[in-house]
């Protein structure tokens, strides 16, 4: 990128013509959205980054080619969870790929209940599949042994990822459909271990095994303990007592009201009365709230609006002349509470659990006929 240095008119004399004050005008715009501009790069370039990375370790086994189309058909499966999530309502994160895993989004708020995390789960292999068809049918056309080896490749880890297995999508589906087809789950692992191995398989069927072991055993009576905590800065009057501000050692409760939002966001609101301070914490999940806790707070430093910049990104006070004295104190909240699952959580309508369970099995079925056709013709994936 090419840099260019402007030199300003002299102090004093105005410019002959409106040049400079366009492109200053247009410099002041750039830099007022050069933090938007950053946080964008942020948001996308990680997927790409790890991407490129899962391609890269790829080619090292495959073709490159090959490699490029497989780690194409995962972004489309998982592009498929961020369009139903989207549309179910729930915030997720951008894909991220992990090379010889595969790749995930994070939800960043739980499902209301099991139909709508059903419907997350089955976006991913849906338009997964659709991904792998269109392989199929550019192998059809040109007949090259290359796409039908990348159709049945896809075909086979949507087929895999509808397993009655949690973290897997099927283990999200049946939610909505039954949850005693998790204990198919748990009788097909060990099955399906001694048929493919791998090292990866037997940690996912391990880790689930033992979330239906706290879920029904263990935790069947109480939550599992949740704890989240946040930072916070306000202004402070300097003539408050010194106790107020007794360091890191210094703890107290604060009184708290916990609450779900519209959009089914939990949060918990409290509150530090003496500096008429009001905050709150977003809630990963459904909690019963323990209490609230004050835990570090920091002495009061001095700052001025010259040192901070007239407009500060915390929406302080700041709009006074610069040399008024500010007294800022930074301190710490720890929420601690229980997990649980609302009781309705897994109150689906017959008429969903009748149209997800046929989605589910015919999603299987049709996989499982498209790999025999592939399969049947003499073409297989590469060794």
């Amino acid at each position: 990128m090419e840099e260019r240095q402007t030199t300003p008119a002299p102090a004093g004399r105005p410019s002959r013509n409106g040049k400079g004050w366009a492109v200053g005008a247009g410099l002041l715009v750039l830099l007022s959205k050069f933090k938007t501009v950053l946080a964008l790069l942020a948001k996308v370039g990680k997927p790409l980054i790890t991407m490129a990375l899962s391609i890269g370790a790829y080619a090292l086994i495959y073709p490159w080619t090959f490699a490029i189309g497989f780690v194409l058909l995962i972004l489309v499966h998982e592009m498929g969870h961020v369009w139903a999530a989207k549309r179910a309502g729930v915030p997720v994160s951008a894909p991220m790929f992990i090379p010889f895993i595969g790749a995930l989004i994070m939800l960043k708020r739980n499902p209301r209940d099991a139909a709508t995390e059903a419907y997350i789960g089955i976006g991913g292999p849906l338009l997964g599949t659709v991904g792998a068809l269109v392989c199929y049918a550019v192998g059809m056309l040109t007949d090259q042994p290359f796409w039908y080896a990348l159709a049945y490749t896809g075909f086979f880890i949507n087929l895999i990822n509808l397993l009655p297995i949690h973290p897997l999508d099927g283990g999200r589906i049946v939610t909505a459909v039954s949850r005693w087809l998790w204990l198919v789950g748990v009788v097909a692992g060990p099955i399906l271990i001694w048929k493919f191995g791998g090292f990866l398989f037997i940690l996912i069927w391990l880790l689930f095994v033992w979330e239906m072991y706290k879920r029904f055993v263990r935790d069947r009576n109480q939550g599992e303990p949740y704890v989240v905590t946040g930072s916070y800065r306000t202004q402070v009057d300097p003539g408050l007592p010194d106790w107020y501000f007794s360091g890191e050692s210094h703890a107290r409760e604060l009184p708290y009201t916990a609450y779900c939002k519209l959009d089914g966001e939990h949060v918990v609101v409290f509150a530090w009365e003496p500096l008429n301070f009001k905050g709150e914490l977003g809630l990963s999940q459904p909690c019963v709230i323990d209490r609230v806790q004050l835990t570090q707070v920091k002495p009061p430093v001095k700052v001025t609006v010259a040192d901070q910049g007239a407009e500060a990104s915390d929406g302080l006070d700041r709009e006074v002349s610069p040399e008024r004295e500010i007294f800022e104190i930074n301190f710490s909240v720890r929420v601690e509470g229980r997990k649980y699952e609302p009781q309705n959580y897994y109150e689906v309508p017959m008429s969903t659990r009748i149209r997800m369970g046929f989605m589910y099995g015919g999603l299987i079925a049709a996989l499982i006929y498209l790999m025999w056709q592939i399969g049947d013709a003499g073409l297989v994936p590469p060794a």
